[in-house]
This record gives C-alpha cells, sequence and structure tokens, in this order.
C-alpha cells in the first residue's frame, strides 16, 4: 500500500477506502498489575509492569480478528505506549512486550489486516490523568509522581476515586504535571535552557527516547508486511508553549478546578491556591465559585530539587511571596505569538519521520496536529507519504454523554444547529474541513479519521439497562454518513477486547467500545458481544478499480449506492465489503455495466469493469 495524492493505493492500483478501529482502549494501561484506572493499589510501582496481553491475550486472537473483518474494520490503529516499551528506565526496553506485539500483529496478517502502529498518549501519562509516558520521565527533573495530585498538578482517577467526572482528563492539559513535560519535550531548549539530565538538554533527552523506543517497535515489526506504517504521536500537546500570560486560565481548564498555569506552578511549590471551579452541563460549563488546592503545603518536587520554571526565571519566592517575572515567557514578550505546530511541533515529526524510515524505508507516517489547535503544514520539500491523521468528534455527545439527533453545536465555528437534517449536514462540513486542509496546508495528502466514536454510557448507562442501542446506532450511522459523503478512511475508536458494562473501557471511566464481553450471550456467533453494529458495520468500496465518485449507505432500506470511474490500466476488480449482519438474508445487485461474483465467505463482491470508460454505478439492496 502507498499514498497516491489524496488516495491509498494497493500494489494493484486500486484506490482505497481504509475502514477499521483503534485496538483498544484498555492498552492504554498495564495488564500486569492491572492498571484500570479506577484502582489504585501498585499505581505508584511504575517500573514493575507489564503490558503483555495489551490489547488482548494472544489466545484470543482469533476470535477478535474474526469479528473485525466480518464487521469490515481490516485496518486497525495498533495502540501501544511509551511506558509499555521502555517502563524499567531510560534505555531498557521490555523484551517480553516487543514479542507479544511482533506476534499479534503477525495473527492480525491471517485476517488481511493491515495496521499502523500509534504511539498513544494523552496529557503525558497515567500519573498526569492520562496514558503515555513511564513513570521515569519525572524523575528527571525531581517531581514526585505521588504527590502531583495533592499539589493540584494533576487530577487522576486513582487519586480522585469514584465517580471520576466526564472528561475531565483533558484539564490536565494546563495543569503543571502535563503542562511542563509537554512543554520540556516540544520547546525545552527555548523556555527551559537550565534544565538538563546528565549535560544533556532536557528536550533533546526527552525526544530521544521516546524516538528511540518506537524505533525499537518498527525493528520488531519490519519484517510484517501488514504493517503500513507509524503514527508521530496521538493528540500532541504544546504545554504552556504559546500561553501569552500564565496569570490566565486557559478555557481547557473548565472542567473542575481551573488554576492557571501560574498558579498550578505555585501551589506545586507549597503555595496554596484559591483558583476557580467548574462543572460541564448540557448549557455549557457553569461557574460552581472557587475551591482550594494543596491546603497542606505540599511540594511536588522532591528533595534537593526546586520548581523548573522557578530554576528558568519564570517566577521567583526570594524575600518572601512569590512574584511573578516573565507571565509571557511561553511567547517570549510581551505581545508575542508562537506558530507552534510549525516551529515545534513539525521539527519533532521531522525527526521522527527520518528516525523510522532508517529502519523501515516504506513507513508511511501519520502526522497529527494538535487537537483543535492545527496542524503542521507539508510541502514538496517535507518527506512523501505522510496521511493527515486528524481526529473528530461530536464534542457536544462526547462530554455530556448525551445525543441529540436534531441538536448539535460546530465544534470549530460554536454554531449552533437545529433539525436533524442540519446536523448530519454540519457533521459532514466539520469532517470535510479535515480532508480539505489536507490539499490546501499538506500539499493534497490522504486523510484518514484516526479517532471518532461514540459513549455508550449515554444517558446514565440507559442501554445497558434496556438493550436498546438505537441512539448509538443512530449516531454513529450519522457521523459515517458525513465521512461518507468525502469518501474519507477512518478507524473508529474503539475496540477493547475486557470492556464491561460497570468499568467500560478500563480508562477514565470512558466507555466507547464497539465491543463488550458484557454484551456477548453467544460466544458461536461472530456479531455476539457487538454494540451497534448497525450503526458502522456498513458496505464500504474497499478496493476501487478507478475513482470512486459517491457512495451512500440509506440504514432504513439497507440500500448502498456507489459510483465510479473506472480505470482500464487496472485489472484486478473493484472489491466491496458487504457485511452479513446488514443482509442476513442475502442482497441483490444493480449494476449499471460489468460483471460481479459474490464471495460471501470473506464478505466481498467483487466487479469487472476493465473495458469500461465510463462511470459506473452499483446498487445494492436486501433480498
Amino acid at each position: 500500500m502507498q499514498t497516491d495524492g489524496i488516495w491509498f493505493k494497493d500494489d494493484k492500483g486500486r484506490s482505497m477506502l481504509l475502514r477499521g478501529a483503534n485496538l483498544g482502549g484498555s492498552t492504554k494501561v498495564p495488564a500486569r498489575p492491572n492498571g484500570a484506572t479506577y484502582l489504585r493499589d501498585g499505581f505508584f510501582e511504575h517500573r514493575d509492569v507489564s503490558f503483555v496481553g495489551r490489547p488482548f491475550p494472544l489466545e484470543e486472537a482469533d476470535e477478535h480478528f474474526s469479528r473485525l473483518r466480518a464487521w469490515g474494520l481490516t485496518f486497525l490503529r495498533m495502540l501501544t505506549t511509551w511506558e509499555a516499551i521502555e517502563h524499567q528506565g531510560p534505555g531498557q526496553y521490555d523484551e517480553a512486550y516487543l514479542s507479544y506485539l511482533h506476534d499479534i500483529v503477525e495473527k492480525a496478517a491471517e485476517y488481511d489486516i493491515n495496521c499502523f502502529i500509534d504511539p498513544h498518549q494523552d496529557v503525558w501519562s497515567r500519573w498526569t490523568g492520562g496514558d503515555g509516558a513511564p513513570g521515569w520521565t519525572f524523575d528527571l527533573i525531581g517531581m514526585d509522581i505521588a504527590r502531583l495530585d495533592a499539589t493540584g498538578a494533576a487530577v487522576s482517577h486513582q487519586m480522585h476515586g469514584d465517580p471520576y467526572p466526564k472528561m475531565n482528563w483533558p484539564a490536565n492539559r494546563t495543569k503543571l504535571g502535563s503542562g511542563t513535560m509537554f512543554t520540556l519535550f516540544f520547546g525545552g531548549n527555548d523556555f527551559a535552557p537550565a534544565t538538563m539530565v546528565n549535560g544533556e538538554p532536557i528536550q533533546e533527552y526527552l525526544q530521544r527516547h521516546f524516538i528511540n523506543s518506537i524505533v525499537e517497535v518498527a525493528r520488531r515489526l519490519r519484517d510484517l508486511p501488514n504493517v503500513i506504517g507509524y503514527d508521530t504521536m496521538n493528540e500532541p500537546h504544546n504545554g504552556f508553549i504559546g500561553d501569552p500570560d500564565i496569570a490566565v486560565s486557559n478555557p481547557w481548564s473548565f472542567i473542575g478546578a481551573a488554576p492557571s498555569p501560574y498558579q498550578s506552578m505555585l501551589a506545586a511549590s507549597g503555595y496554596p491556591q484559591e483558583v476557580p471551579l467548574w462543572e460541564t452541563t448540557l448549557q455549557g460549563p457553569r461557574d460552581l465559585g472557587t475551591t482550594l488546592i494543596n491546603p497542606d503545603r505540599l511540594s511536588l518536587w522532591r528533595e534537593g530539587y526546586d520548581c523548573v520554571w522557578k530554576q528558568n526565571g519564570v517566577w521567583t519566592d526570594e524575600g518572601g511571596a512569590p512574584q511573578l517575572l516573565r507571565p509571557n515567557h511561553f511567547v517570549r514578550q510581551a505581545g508575542g505569538s508562537i506558530d507552534f505546530p510549525n516551529e515545534y511541533l513539525k521539527p519533532f515529526a521531522l525527526r521522527f519521520t527520518e528516525a523510522i524510515r532508517a529502519v523501515d524505508p516504506k513507513a508511511m507516517i501519520f502526522l497529527e496536529g494538535v487537537p483543535r489547535g492545527g496542524h503542521p503544514r507539508w510541502t514538496a520539500d517535507d518527506p512523501p507519504n505522510v496521511v493527515n491523521a486528524v481526529h473528530w468528534y461530536d464534542g457536544r455527545t462526547l462530554h455530556l454523554k448525551h445525543y441529540d439527533s436534531d441538536f448539535t453545536i460546530d465544534r470549530d465555528t460554536g454554531e449552533e444547529v437545529h433539525g436533524e437534517e442540519a446536523v448530519v449536514r454540519s457533521f459532514a462540513r466539520q469532517l470535510g474541513r479535515g480532508k480539505q486542509a489536507s490539499i490546501d496546508e499538506m500539499g493534497g495528502v490522504p486523510t484518514l479519521i484516526g479517532e471518532f466514536g461514540t459513549p455508550f454510557d449515554l444517558d446514565d448507562k440507559e442501554a445497558f439497562r434496556t438493550g436498546d442501542y438505537s441512539t448509538h446506532i443512530e449516531a454513529l450511522n450519522a457521523y459515517i454518513n458525513g465521512m461518507d459523503i468525502h469518501l474519507l478512511n477512518y478507524t473508529i475508536w474503539n475496540y477493547t477486547a475486557d470492556n464491561s458494562n460497570e468499568r467500560g473501557d478500563l480508562w477514565n471511566d470512558e466507555d466507547l467500545s464497539i465491543f463488550s464481553r458484557d454484551n456477548q450471550d453467544d460466544p458461536t456467533d461472530i456479531n455476539s458481544g457487538g454494540r451497534a453494529m448497525e450503526g458502522f458495520a456498513r458496505p464500504y468500496a474497499w478496493k476501487t478499480a478507478g475513482t470512486p465518485q459517491k457512495m451512500r449507505w440509506d440504514l432504513k432500506t439497507r440500500t448502498f449506492e456507489l459510483t465510479w470511474q473506472p480505470d482500464p490500466a487496472v485489472k484486478a476488480p473493484t472489491v466491496i465489503f458487504v457485511p452479513t449482519i446488514q443482509y442476513p438474508d442475502g442482497y441483490q445487485v444493480a449494476l449499471s455495466a460489468g460483471t460481479y461474483r459474490k464471495d460471501t465467505e470473506h464478505y466481498r463482491l467483487l466487479i469487472e469493469t476493465a473495458d469500461q470508460n465510463e462511470p459506473v454505478t452499483l446498487y445494492l439492496r436486501p433480498l
């Protein structure tokens, strides 16, 4: 597989639409000890962990890959984490995990499943309310991970306890723990030049170890032809870089306690801070007043260490009371601005690309930008064979765990949208912006929606009590209809093999898995355990001998429509994925030109149009 303009092409020249899943949600946490975020035991024993068994034990692989193939999800975003690879210490790789990862990916090839590797992280690490980086990265600068929560530097599920507020974890992006580590990772040379590790700049040290860990994965997997490429980093963040005034709270913080970066710095150094307190509601953020963080005057910094930002001249407490010296430190001067995606994220992406391709020269690079913060511009002078791996969520539904078919808010413009048809059009417009950016700002590269999905615990888990997933089906159908309008590729978030109705995906009380053991009443039925399958398991043009022009699916009538322009130079057949779940009694084919053959065993319809010069239209309908 390779890129060709905005298309993915297979080795026979066919245009491909890639449909798949993220595998999987619980891969963010260790398997041993059980790292589910509602559990506190062993949380701080960060070097003695194992991710072998994530996303599932090897002996379960046939079951799960068979199911994913039956649902047409044959392109996987295969999650790993820096912690899974290098948790024991700098330069110490977990050989058992790397061997396990190789075996899982190799098994996927038996089911005609391709994948790309995603070095996943959310808000830096498990100890800052997310996942990703090893615990020893905090040791480098003297942070005591056992005090991140108590000093207001992070809010983790493990330390907060149940119930963990809905979508609380993104607020950690601007708290001290995550904000500091991301700033050092991407911009330590500029913003923390005094911070070194054994004489090496902290930025260089962190990036070198992160990239080398993924290079180690690439070395182990380069013999597997179903590994298509590597994501640079899931949802990278700028930390404090570009913040024009660190004495002011960032809108990302408007969930729970919302200190400004400066307040977060002070609290972590033992100065209690009265900060705004917010709650997310259907009507938007609600001001709950204030709360006091770090009332016990604890220090986040271990003995012999001091605040990184104090060391680098951002603030001081010499002479008594703390004083902010450089409110504009992270934009360099008052009134300054920083183009983070191009000044900091792109140099990292180029370095990552060079390192991966030194091991696997054909690897595609799936380039992510900052969530709602832009992505690097890509030109003809930059490395080829890259993909815009943008994410998209219906933010209102994701944050509030409630879906309205006739109301949404455009996440980019803030515009309110009313009416069912208008809502679907709004989803399509939002998704189309990602593809247009790939054309206008990245030189015309393919677009993959690397994440989208819907919570299954909508409305206080009503579907788990009633067995009625019609709302979830409606939501997923609307999202994918929007993607079909633009012929977009996607990997749905997510497939979690050990999901449960009680604990979801085992991470921060999120529950977006399209599979759950709690829904599996017949293990002999490949579809048993699926959630809202009718919303996402649908026909699509997997491999087209030519160029797709229009694709449409009507869930109510189970009618699929495809129009494409054949390419006479491509001799291989067009392949349509046709799921049994939509056509349990079979389907009829209406084809404007050419011949076809059904391959029901592999859920495929094969069409020959080698001699056609005019567009061809296909309709599928139930028998």
